[in-house]
């Protein structure tokens, strides 16, 4: 009788949670009102460079974020003044679990489970009321020869893992990767090989019409680069230079 009972409060815990889970993520593309995003530094390599950028952030530094989520909305005829909000939370002193080497099924759903209790104890103490999604950014010393660790975003919990560099002059691409894992947690898939990292033809080009096809102007943004040849890409230094395809746009219930 009590493993019973103890057996229908978990399946209605997982229930709960998972009703939830669909009732969150349905809210957050209906496009009907803003969506609140908070974004959290951390200092990922305990750099003196790191922790003088992250002292010196502003809520401003995120606003090309704002823009570029807002002509893109208002591009597929959703008429919202402000799609979304983004605000600069306060810097976070841990860091978050790390998914490992190897990774396999199991070990990526535990990890993902780890990461949204992480994600909530680690801003109980700066959030009374908790945001739409929260962006946590990793900032590393800029050097040339470090190369980041992938960042993550994930749709279930609504939680990204940016890493970026700790530099004014890299602040541009920081903003695009934000852009690009917030838009993870609503439902958007990648459009670049797993390969080689260039844009999938024709759904990761950000002008999948334009004659000649190379070189592109334009990212999409979950294609990750600019086209340049068909097995050249790089990043854009700006949100400027990105756009939301068709695709994308669909995924995340911007067009029809």
């Amino acid at each position: 009788m009590f493993k019973a009972v103890r057996i229908s409060i978990l399946l209605f815990i997982l229930l709960f949670v998972g009703l939830s889970t669909v009732l969150t993520q349905s809210r957050s593309t209906d496009w009907n009102n803003s969506l609140w995003i908070k974004v959290y530094p951390i200092n990922a390599d305990g750099s003196p460079e790191a922790t003088k950028y992250i002292q010196g952030l502003k809520t401003s530094d995120f606003e090309s974020i704002e823009t570029f989520l807002k002509r893109e909305t208002q591009r597929y005829s959703k008429n919202l003044s402000q799609p979304v909000r983004v605000e600069l939370g306060s810097e976070i002193e841990e860091q978050p679990p790390e998914l490992g080497g190897e990774p396999n099924v199991m070990s990526v759903i535990l990890w993902s489970l780890k990461m949204r209790w992480w994600a909530g104890n680690a801003t109980d103490d700066q959030d009374r009321i908790d945001p739409d999604v929260q962006i946590f950014v990793r900032y590393h010393k800029p050097e040339i020869a470090v190369v980041l660790e992938n960042s993550v975003g994930l749709q279930k919990g609504m939680v990204g893992i940016v890493n970026g560099y700790a530099s004014r002059r890299h602040r541009g691409t920081n903003n695009f990767i934000i852009a690009h894992e917030f838009l993870h947690t609503l439902g958007a898939t990648d459009k670049y090989s797993e390969i080689d990292g260039h844009p999938i033809v024709p759904d990761g080009l950000g002008e999948p019409d334009r004659q000649p096809l190379y070189p592109q102007r334009y990212a999409e943004i979950m294609g990750g680069r600019v086209a340049l040849a068909r097995d050249d890409s790089v990043i854009p230094q700006s949100l400027m230079y990105a756009v939301v395809g068709a695709l994308t746009a669909s995924e995340i219930n911007l067009s029809e």
